[in-house]
């Protein structure tokens, strides 16, 4: 018997770090402002850490979705891979050139696209895609929550999220 209905886990699960964050927070302001010495020191930087921890833990709780959709995701050393019932395959994220969230079919998917490669089309909901965060946030000037408003819009488009700059566009000389 469980002490908590399974809706209610998931929810928890789902904001777990943000919570984290919130009560490591709450314990550093505790320490700051009812406590002396080292101690009142330590609540601040406390404060400043359970902070930030719960700013991460509400971005990656807006990427989360439930998880229970067709496919695994998976990340080994930057090399993203999506094994699903129909499709699957592997992409770098070193050769990643585009990758833009379709919100246009009866499932939304993140479409991954590499250079002379097919595009890899992963559903938000896949099993493991939340790990896609932190993927998705070390790619170079990728404006994270523009990404994350854009998933939850709820509009029915393609959207280019992030596209690597050209770098084979001809030099300007100036002779």
């Amino acid at each position: 018997m469980t002490l908590f209905r399974p809706e209610a886990t998931a929810t928890l699960r789902r904001w777990s770090e943000a919570l984290i964050g919130v009560g490591i927070s709450a314990l550093g302001f505790y320490w700051a402002f009812f406590s002396g010495g080292l101690l009142h020191w330590i609540g601040y930087f406390l404060a400043i850490f359970g902070g930030l921890l719960a700013f991460m833990g509400i971005q990656r709780g807006r990427f989360r979705n439930a998880g229970d959709g067709p496919g695994v995701v998976g990340i080994v050393e930057r090399r993203v891979s999506y094994f699903g019932p129909q499709t699957g395959g592997l992409v770098d994220l070193d050769n990643l050139s585009e990758l833009a969230l379709d919100m246009t079919g009866a499932t939304p998917v993140w479409s991954l696209r590499a250079v002379g490669e097919q595009p890899l089309e992963i559903p938000l909901d896949a099993r493991g895609a939340e790990a896609l965060f932190d993927a998705f946030a070390s790619l170079p000037d990728i404006r994270t929550e523009a990404m994350l408003r854009e998933m939850q819009s709820g509009q029915r488009h393609r959207v280019v999220i992030w596209q690597k700059e050209n770098q084979s566009m001809p030099q300007q000389w100036l002779h």
